[in-house]
Order: C-alpha cells, then structure tokens, then sequence
C-alpha cells in the first residue's frame, strides 16, 4: 500500500483537460479544509493520466503520478493560474494500443483498451477513498464512469467555454471573459489606426457562451457562435455598415472556434482526434477573415476592406485568475467537502441562479449545454439578443 495511516482517510483530487485560471484556487481550498477535518490528501498527477501510468509497487517511483498534498504546497500555487497538477486529455475508457504503459500491454492489445480495472485498482492501492475531479464535461464524463462502477466520486465543473450541464458557472470563464474583453480593446487601436475589420478568433467547440458575453460588454460588433450556421455575405454587409458608422471606420467580430458557415461544417486544424473523440478545431478565423476581405467591395463602394486576424487561444486561459475565478473556486471546494462529510457521493457542485448547490453528477452526460438562439442570439443582427435583465444571472444567458 502507497497511503499511511490517517485519522479519518483519504481524498484524491486531479485536473483534466485544458488549464484555466482556477484550478490552483480549487486544490488549495479542498487541501487546507480536508487536511483540517482530518484526512490525507493526495495530488494525481497529469489528470486520468496519473492514474492509467501508475505502477503498484512501493519501490517503484511514482512521482510523475501522485503527490501527497500539504498546505504549504498548496497554499503556494493557490494563487496563481493553470495547475500545478498538472493535466490531459487521457480517457481511460479509450486508451489507445500505443499508449497503453509499458506494464499492461500485455494484457491491453487491442486498438482501444478499458483500463477503468486498473483505476480502480490504483485508487485502492493507494487508499483513497473519495475522489474530486476537475474538469470539463469529458473530464466528468469518466468520473460518471467512476462512479457508475461504485466509487465515489464528487465533481468540480471546470471549463472556459462554460458549458458543462446542470450549473451556471465553470471555473475559468470569468478570467476567459475578462481576458477576451482587454484583448480585444487592445488590438483597436490598430484595427483603427489602419481603419479595418478585426476578426478575433476565441474558444468555443459547441456553446457559444466566449463569444456572446464580450459582445454583449461591448466588446465587439458582431459575433458568430457554434449554435448558428451563419451567412458570408450577412456578415459582411453589417461589418460594413458598423464600419461605416464608426469614427475611427473600424468593426470587430468575435468568431466562435467551433461556428460554421452557412452549408459548411467545423474547420479543424488536423484531423487526429484526442482520447474523447474531439479534433483540433481552428481556423475558422482564418476563413471569415479571407471572405470579409473578398466580399467587402461588394458593401463598401467597390473598395476592398483588409482585415486585422488574431487568435486569442491560450492568451485568455494563462496566468492568474481573476476575482471570480478566485473566489468560485474555493467556495466549490469547500462544498466538496461539506458532501463528503455528510458521505454523500456522485455529486457536481454547482452555481445555480446566483446560490451554490449541487447536482447528480450524471447530468454532465444526459443533456447538452449551449446557448438559447431563440432567447439570446439575434439571428438578423448576428449579435447578443437582450430585452430586460431583471431576475436575470449574473452571466445573464448562461442559467438553463
């Protein structure tokens, strides 16, 4: 056995994923608040990763798969972004026969491999007892798996996107929001300067949610989300028009990495998918800004518009998190914990309406979460729809 004698027993916790300002935040508060109830806490490293990789045998090093958590360590990366744990995208559920460890492929030939035995295997060898992910919804969809074959399990929803059923807020949106707001007031002064279309491309697979909150700030004029297939020559007549009413003839446009055109289907960067079945999505910004540069003659007097194409990527999900992001994060780890103590498992902490609850964490794989076209998204006018904000969240269009 890996563990050592504790009071009480012993909790695991890990990141899955893509980093987000937040996850740092969310161990600190699980760490400082079991340690103090009384019970070990151990780091599994590199998310599902961590746990396919380890071997069960005490001389065997480890490291590179779990850590014991104390609160120094903790209480020093609390403060800063991404996660010291680190992450992937591992699915134990789908491993792939040439990433299977070196100690199973005996066992694990095939083209894809299960290997959820040797996670539960690896779970008990080291004692652990509950178990907190973070993560998006593919994240969470595996500890659905985890607790579907009797572990238990209480999930932390983590994803910049926003998008993860059953809870209004995913640690690291806010930060996201934030960043893509600065950014982009940011690059007009050259989208003025050269008086140009600005074409930014943000993150965004299947929801929209990345997009819609900066234009509603005023971020940007327009936007096109994954939940609409929109039309070319529509978006270039009112990029044309918003250019034509502003001082320094300028317009912005906020490009979902998952929207399609009218007719067409997601761009992807490469075809290769990760172990969840995604691929690589981009360039879509590429695209719309080729076309707007194309068709602008057409709405603007015969005289081409030349474009600034920037995108955003990893710039809005580095560094420390902000307010929100600092605060969600602990107040989720500490409702962690008030489940566990109270042994109550299969959870997903939640924000809903403003007030913080919890949800069947099966939620994450029943329904989808994306943004309401029809109450929220101006299909004429390819921006946020909006007509009164009493009683609405915070985020406004992000509630189900």
């Amino acid at each position: 056995m890996a563990n050592v004698s504790t009071r009480k027993g012993v909790i695991g916790i890990l990141t899955g994923g893509g980093d987000v300002p937040g996850l740092n935040p969310a161990i600190r508060a699980v760490t400082f608040r079991a340690l103090r109830e009384g019970y070990q806490v151990i780091g599994i490293r590199r998310g599902w990763g961590g746990l396919v990789d380890m071997v069960r045998d005490k001389n065997h090093d480890n490291s590179d798969n779990f850590q014991f958590l104390t609160e120094d360590v903790v209480n020093r990366a609390g403060r800063t972004g991404g996660t010291f744990l680190h992450s992937s995208r591992t699915n134990p559920a789908r491993v792939g026969k040439s990433s299977v460890p070196a100690h199973h492929k005996d066992s694990f030939s095939a083209g894809q491999n299960d290997l959820t035995p040797e996670v539960l295997e690896n779970l008990a060898w080291l004692g652990i007892e509950y178990l907190i992910p973070i993560g998006g919804d593919d994240t969470l969809s595996y500890a659905v798996r985890l607790y579907q074959e009797g572990f238990k399990v209480i999930g932390i929803p983590k994803t910049m996107d926003n998008d993860v059923p059953g809870t209004d807020y995913c640690i690291g949106f806010s930060t996201c929001i934030t960043r893509t707001i600065q950014l982009t007031n940011s690059l007009r002064t050259s989208a003025g300067s050269h008086e140009r279309f600005m074409v930014l491309e943000v993150f965004g697979r299947y929801a929209g949610f990345t997009a819609m909150l900066p234009t509603m700030a005023g971020a940007a004029n327009r936007c096109v989300i994954p939940e609409h297939k929109f039309h070319i020559e529509q978006l270039t007549e009112l990029m044309v028009a918003d250019r034509r009413r502003n001082p320094s003839h300028y317009s912005t446009v906020l490009v979902s990495e998952g929207a399609m055109f009218e007719g067409g289907e997601m761009v992807f960067e490469k075809e290769a998918a990760d172990a969840f079945g995604h691929k690589k999505l981009g360039g879509i910004g590429d695209l719309v800004s080729e076309e707007l540069t194309d068709l602008s003659p057409k709405y603007n007097n015969g005289q081409k518009v030349d474009v600034i194409n920037q995108k955003l990527g990893y710039l809005v999900r580095c560094g420390d998190p902000d307010a929100i992001d600092s605060i969600v994060p602990m107040a989720y780890g500490n409702l962690a914990l008030d489940l566990l103590l109270n042994k109550i498992h299969g959870r997903l902490v939640v924000l809903k309406n403003g007030r913080y609850d919890n949800m069947p964490i099966d939620t994450v794989t029943s329904t989808k979460k994306v943004v309401n076209v029809k109450e929220h998204y101006d299909t004429e006018r390819l921006r946020p729809r909006y007509a009164s904000f009493e009683m609405k969240p915070l985020f406004i269009m992000t509630s189900e």
